[in-house]
């Protein structure tokens, strides 16, 4: 799919647009704070998903009263527009009929996001891994949402009542009935994350090896609880006296983590800021990839201020060598995108966006 005009007035600090896109590479350079994530954002939001930034009421200019975003795309060769107005409420329409929310646009404009705040995938602790996966996978199976949701309710209940169980000792009995919860639920979980983990690695070495042309090597390994829920429920059994101590649950997918490592060593640890950047955009560009395996639509790719701590053939092979995608991609200085052979570039400068023709 691909989208081929952006039409928007009062979003954020962005003058009304109306451009024209390229079904390649698309590129919005200028200095900071004029206005190009902004342009991201409003695409990005017709994924149905909420921004990446911050709250609705923030995306309304503040000389308007409300913001309106339009996108003409293109899908199985079908042309089609999506409109969404923000105010009090947020009303969407799909092909001219008006739906419920903008979360039933999930599934009709696929995408995937990279912003600066991403490279916490790498930095941070296993929660922020384990949010990206369960996010991932929540895209391609729904009912993983409620899987979720159900294994959550879970453990907050058993640790509510290894709160109480020091008070209550008649309460002891109540946790076997939600460890048998964890543990069927939470086995299903590993299940679904060890099986996204295995198509992250049909595509991640030839990847990264295109974006560091061949000079690394990347890993991803997903690190489980526990391989059955027999097992996870042995282990919840096992755990249960010093979790009632500290009225936590220390076992389950809750905990687990996903293992990144370049060149064997631990990215999170050993990694350079160029090579940390890298491997978060090859997880991104392998989620692109997972979903055009499963659902056979090849997602949009945004990319906010991927460019910076690349060096040039990095920057050359995401200007020049992603293949049959649309891109829109910002950065800062133009003379980053030079060696840019064919796509569209773009001007931001105070929130008004033009054309590049030269």
């Amino acid at each position: 799919m691909n989208i081929t005009r952006v039409s928007l007035s009062g979003f954020r600090n962005l003058t009304d647009t109306d451009i024209l896109t390229d079904s390649g590479i698309n590129v919005f350079y200028g200095s900071n704070a004029q206005g190009k994530t902004n342009l991201l954002e409003a695409i990005w939001l017709f994924s149905g998903l909420k921004s990446f930034r911050g709250k609705d009421s923030e995306l309304i200019n503040y000389e308007r009263d409300s913001a309106k975003i339009k996108i003409d795309f293109n899908m199985d060769g079908r042309d089609q527009t999506a409109e969404m107005t923000i105010a009090e409420q947020k009303k969407v329409k799909l092909n001219g009929v008006p739906l419920k929310s903008a979360g039933e646009l999930t599934g009709n404009i696929r995408m995937i996001i990279f912003s600066p705040t991403d490279l916490s995938l790498i930095k941070d602790g296993p929660d922020v891994r384990r949010r990206f996966i369960d996010n991932a996978i929540s895209q391609l199976w729904p009912k993983y949402v409620s899987l979720l949701s159900c294994y959550r309710r879970a453990v907050t209940q058993r640790n509510s009542i290894m709160r109480d169980v020091r008070f209550h000792a008649s309460l002891i009995d109540m946790l076997d009935v939600y460890e048998r919860e964890i543990a069927s639920t939470g086995a299903a979980i590993i299940k679904y994350r060890q099986r996204y983990v295995e198509l992250i690695n049909e595509f991640i070495e030839n990847i990264y090896a295109g974006i560091s042309s061949g000079r690394e090597h990347i890993s991803v390994e997903y690190s489980a609880a526990a391989a059955s829920a027999a097992e996870l429920y042995e282990r919840l059994q096992n755990s249960r006296r010093d979790d009632i101590a500290a009225a936590v649950t220390s076992v389950g997918p809750h905990r687990d983590d996903l293992i990144i490592n370049i060149n064997d060593h631990s990215a999170r640890s050993f990694a350079s800021q160029g090579q940390q950047r890298s491997a978060v955009l090859t997880l991104k560009m392998c989620e692109a990839a997972i979903i055009k395996k499963v659902s056979n639509c090849q997602p949009i790719a945004l990319l906010d201020d991927v460019m910076s701590e690349l060096d040039a053939s990095r920057q050359d092979y995401i200007l020049n060598h992603i293949k049959d995608w649309q891109v829109f991609l910002t950065c800062c200085d133009k003379n980053t995108v030079d060696m840019m052979r064919c796509g569209a570039l773009f001007y931001v400068e105070n929130g008004r966006v033009s054309l590049n023709e030269g």
